[in-house]
């Protein structure tokens, strides 16, 4: 079969396409490399470097698309402070460019469209765990842009009668996640100020929880999502491990001295409830955080 991977250079999208190609299919990457990097690339796969929010490109994009069976949708500007600084260019990639590869699929015939969605739409919420029917209250132009992915792809499904699915993911780390930069996510850069012998930098008093699911059960999420009969109509689904870790925690896990800076805007607690993933996916998270921490650190 064929498959499209939109920011299939990138930390989860990389990890994705490896396990198609793996299965024997054919494989073609949309990614700019703004965000993507080269060396994360697989050479089986058929690399196409495009901007996704260019509308321009809508001829090549169908060209790209024709007779795939499913467009796993990726690509996205991350992170809750840079669209804090930056909302208008997030604006463009994540809004723009999700209805230009939902329309380009639409109209490429392809059978279903994974979206990767964010756990940062559920915002600082009181309702623990949090439930794909829980109320929304997105905090930064990040999480909002990811809520209207959803909406867009409920609609495309109603209105247009291709096939979507949206998967939500709290805090996603792995092989390939990024150790530095505006990217990096908690434990990447844990570890990076671990190797470098630098004290971790913990924001706020460290009690604010997280739910870490593994990247590799996120690429499992989504080829699940894209090969059950129990979806398609813009279903929302949490892809969580089900277990919250405070960043204190995850400090001990790591080792090494620790200093404590000024707070930032973040909710104070995400934990999935993903039974609807467990139900409707076949899908079960198979990675603790500790041991994976462990075994990174000792390989």
């Amino acid at each position: 079969m064929k498959y499209i991977v939109v920011g299939g250079a990138g930390f989860i999208g990389s990890n994705l396409v490896d396990k198609v190609i793996s299965e024997g299919h054919e494989v073609h990457v949309i990614d700019n490399f703004s965000y993507g990097k080269k060396e994360n690339c697989n050479n089986k796969a058929i690399y196409h470097e495009y901007d996704i929010s260019d509308t321009t490109l809508y001829n090549k994009f169908v060209n790209i698309m024709n007779n795939a069976t499913c467009v796993f949708h990726l690509a996205a500007m991350v992170r809750v402070q840079p669209s804090i600084d930056n909302p208008i260019m997030y604006e463009k990639n994540n809004t723009i460019g999700t209805i230009n590869m939902l329309k380009c699929a639409n109209d490429a015939q392809v059978k279903r469209f994974i979206y990767s969605g964010s756990a940062a739409v559920y915002g600082d919420t009181k309702s623990i765990p949090n439930k794909e029917t829980d109320s929304i209250n997105p905090l930064s132009p990040y999480a909002v842009q990811k809520y209207y992915g959803e909406i867009i792809c409920k609609m495309f499904s109603k209105i247009y009668n291709i096939e979507t699915v949206c998967l939500r993911y709290f805090n996603v780390y792995g092989e390939r996640q990024p150790l530095s930069g505006a990217y990096a996510i908690v434990i990447g850069i844990f570890l990076n100020q671990y190797l470098n012998k630098k004290k971790l930098t913990i924001t706020g008093d460290g009690e604010q929880k997280r739910d870490f699911i593994y990247v590799q059960d996120v690429v499992n999420a989504n080829i699940l999502a894209s090969q059950s009969n129990q979806v398609g109509k813009g279903e929302i689904i949490n892809i969580g491990n089900g277990n919250s870790i405070s960043i204190n925690q995850i400090a001990d896990f790591i080792g090494g001295e620790r200093v404590y800076v000024d707070k930032v805007l973040e909710p104070r607690e995400s934990l999935a409830c993903n039974k609807k993933a467990k139900k409707l996916l076949n899908w079960k998270p198979t990675m603790l955080v500790e041991d994976w921490i462990k075994k990174y650190k000792y390989e």
